[in-house]
């Protein structure tokens, strides 16, 4: 399997179930609508959902059609894209550039901005708890919206960044990094994980290790991040370059130095894919997805 070719395929199942989950920029709300799809579709590599589907065909459970899985891809993408939204603003760290494009606020407003966050964050749980989407039991799909909106809210992916913000140009404890880093962004990798493992029937055992390679891809994720942000250029990354330290955040490269970090991200990595032991070749994308996240470079 070529990872490139893999992720382009699924990126493109992706996208293509925005046009049938996402509404349509039309009628009173249109203005409004076309801000959260500006940002929704402005590109990304959609690794959120990507995991959530590679770890679904991971699981030896009863079979699951992906189109089952598709509300769930796509509403851990909206999450991930209102955080973006947000995280962009004057407020939090200020950018006007995403993914390449102009931010949000820089094109539609600041207020506009803030409610085409708050409109993804609240369609996401729309697309999860419809049951006109897929045929998961409730059940399932009770457990999966559990398991995402913890991670998203102030003991996940909120709580992360409040803290990361709080703590801009201070002096902390690395256990402090760890936790910012295990909540901002470590969180919702590893609720995607989960919920393609729940969706596709995981047992305890199966929930257990996909959850430890959640929090290791998670923990390599944003440490790669932290280095592409002091080494890589704004056109390679598409988005504002050496913005952490000029916002004063605690990084690893801040830390240990870029050498040291390296091999930080390296090791997460490998303690990923050694939770995958137990799983067959069902699990390779997975463990290609674990190999791209440390070699990617934007």
């Amino acid at each position: 399997m070529e990872i490139k070719s893999y992720l382009n395929e699924q990126r493109l199942f992706i996208e293509k179930a925005f046009a049938t989950y996402i509404p349509e920029a039309k009628g009173d709300f249109s203005d409004h609508i076309q801000a959260m799809r500006y940002s929704l579709t402005a590109g990304g590599k959609r690794i959120r959902p990507i995991l959530c589907m590679a770890a679904a065909q991971a699981v030896e459970g009863e079979h699951v059609d992906p189109q089952d899985l598709l509300p769930v891809a796509c509403a851990l993408e909206c999450i991930h894209t209102y955080s973006l939204v947000h995280d962009d603003l004057p407020a939090m760290d200020n950018d006007d550039l995403r993914r390449g494009k102009a931010t949000n606020h820089i094109l539609h407003g600041e207020a506009a901005a803030i409610l085409a966050g708050d409109g993804l964050l609240t369609w996401a749980f729309d697309l999860l708890s419809n049951p006109a989407h897929g045929t998961l039991s409730s059940d399932k799909k009770l457990r999966i919206i559990h398991i995402i909106a913890r991670a998203s809210g102030s003991l996940g992916m909120v709580g992360g960044q409040a803290l990361d913000i709080a703590n801009e140009n201070k002096t902390f404890p690395f256990s402090t990094l760890q936790t910012i880093h295990s909540s901002k962004t470590g969180a919702l990798i590893t609720a995607s994980v989960l919920a393609g493992a729940v969706g596709a029937g995981a047992d305890e055992k199966q929930l257990t290790a996909l959850e430890q390679y959640g929090k290791q891809i998670g923990l390599a994720f944003q440490i790669v991040d932290d280095l592409l942000n002091a080494t890589a250029t704004t056109e390679q990354l598409g988005k504002t370059a050496g913005s952490d330290a000029e916002l004063g955040k605690a990084t690893y490269p801040a830390y240990f130095g870029v050498e040291k970090t390296r091999i930080k991200a390296k090791n997460a990595v490998s303690c990923a894919k050694d939770c995958l032991t137990e799983f067959d070749d069902k699990a390779e994308p997975l463990r290609l997805l674990a190999d791209y996240i440390y070699t990617r470079s934007h």
